[in-house]
């Protein structure tokens, strides 16, 4: 097991992956030379882990960081500092974001993306085929092409495409059938962890609940563990085992899904969940209107990034930024209060 300094997962079996102190700051450059004049804090000192086999949901308003921070899991862009610890085997972890190109190349099998957009993500001038081999090739995985065309036809089937789609392009498929053709590529090289970036997000409801379904079928087929970043909680909540909640690449509370739901820790987290519908319409939503926009990642407020938009804050939280506790059992808030708050989540009988 990973040595971890997040306490919740020493109980949690064997730990698949490791987030120490991550941070993403994208330069500010202005001028004839692009001198630099501040930072962007995309992601600013993110630490969490996830076991092998789990669901962990992270979610956050837009600007949050929380796409950033899957992309730099898994080295599609470039972390600006912190430590990603993948474990390849027993007693046995590499640095994710400490590896040359070639030795990121060697392991990439291990991992893989699934993107929001299921049209932009798949190149329009490649067929199914070629979209579905691509990793397989490029992990030489399989040589030969007949090989390679089973392989692809199995995992057609595992997502539920017609295999007499073989040769068709990306312009072909509804949004739904794109999606699914991601998930193949993303199967294709057999990894281990795959980072799920909003991606039902852009799918209709029925559709969304289909996808939705295949991934925890899928999950339980070939023990994956997945990353899944989402806006919409009634989907996270759906499909996560435990949940971190971001605002301004931070994490302000993080804990298993049902514990986050009924009885959250942090002010952030109860006025998002307070936005989660409920199916019965004779009960009156009490939705948290939260003022203002999300802070300037470039220029946060001093003390408590959320301050400036939280009912209960106080003189602290404006100048003395809030330590990451465990304020219940397993489950961990960055909130000056967050042992004092009673603070509302949602319904149990929905």
């Amino acid at each position: 097991m990973l040595e971890t300094s997040d306490p919740s997962a020493r109980q949690l079996g064997d730990v698949l992956l490791e987030v120490r102190d991550l941070k993403k700051h994208f330069p500010i450059e202005k001028g004839f030379f692009r001198s630099v004049k501040g930072h962007v804090k995309a992601v600013d000192g993110v630490s969490f882990t996830i076991r092998e086999g789990e669901t962990f949901g992270l979610v956050g308003e837009s600007g949050s960081g929380k796409t950033t921070l899957g992309r730099c899991v898994v080295r599609a862009i470039e972390p600006t500092d912190g430590q990603v610890f993948f474990r390849l085997s027993e007693g046995e972890a590499v640095d994710v974001a400490a590896l040359d190109k070639q030795a990121l190349r060697d392991i990439r099998k291990h991992f893989h993306m699934i993107f929001q957009d299921p049209y932009s993500s798949l190149d329009p001038r490649m067929s199914v085929l070629e979209i579905i081999a691509e990793p397989i090739r490029n992990n030489k995985l399989l040589a030969d092409s007949r090989d390679i065309q089973n392989r692809v036809r199995e995992l057609m089937e595992v997502v539920g495409l017609d295999i007499q789609h073989l040769n068709r392009y990306p312009h072909a498929f509804s949004g739904g059938q794109r999606q699914r053709i991601g998930i193949a590529r993303s199967l294709a090289p057999n990894p281990r962890l795959i980072v799920c970036d909003e991606a039902v997000s852009a799918l209709d409801v029925s559709i969304q609940a289909q996808i939705l379904n295949l991934l925890e079928d899928l999950q339980e087929e070939f023990n994956l563990t997945f990353l899944f970043i989402a806006h919409d909680l009634s989907v996270v909540e759906h499909i996560s085992d435990r949940v971190g909640v971001m605002y301004v690449g931070k994490l302000v509370e993080m804990a298993d899904t049902e514990s986050l739901f009924t009885q959250p820790k942090h002010p952030y987290t109860e006025a998002l969940l307070s936005a989660v519908p409920n199916t019965d319409p004779e009960i009156k939503m009490d939705r948290i209107i939260l003022p203002g926009e999300v802070a300037n990642p470039a220029n946060p407020p001093s003390g408590c990034y959320f301050h400036p938009r939280c009912r209960y804050a106080q003189d602290i939280c404006m100048t003395d930024e809030p330590q990451w506790s465990e304020v219940a059992p397993q489950h961990f808030a960055a909130c000056h209060f967050a042992e004092e708050l009673e603070l509302r989540g949602v319904d149990e009988s929905r």
